[in-house]
């Protein structure tokens, strides 16, 4: 039964090994998402860390879902003062939620 353990722990040992990401592949990760950061295309050519194109995405993260809610009220105050039925302003909450 030993050997049964022990050939099942290297299996999982090289499938782990394997499913790891190098260096570079982080390397290249990193950069693409940098390059989808508004405020990081601006110097794309500069050296930034990981944990700094981290940071900037979390926070442009936040900046969009503020964006999104202030949207979000706007519209609903719209559809209040607005003219349109009660349907079709029905079904644009529904999708507001």
């Amino acid at each position: 039964m030993s050997s049964r353990r022990s050939r099942t722990s290297s299996s999982r040992m090289q499938s782990s090994s394997s499913s790891r990401m190098t260096d570079e592949q982080i390397h290249d990760l990193l950069a693409k998402l940098q390059a989808l950061l508004p405020e990081a295309r601006l110097r794309s050519n500069d050296r930034v860390s990981g944990a700094r194109v981290l940071q900037e995405t979390c926070s442009h993260i936040r900046s969009l879902h503020r964006e999104v809610d202030d949207l979000s009220e706007r519209l609903s105050e719209l559809l209040a003062n607005s003219d349109i039925n009660s349907a079709q302003a029905a079904i644009i909450r529904s999708l507001l939620a």
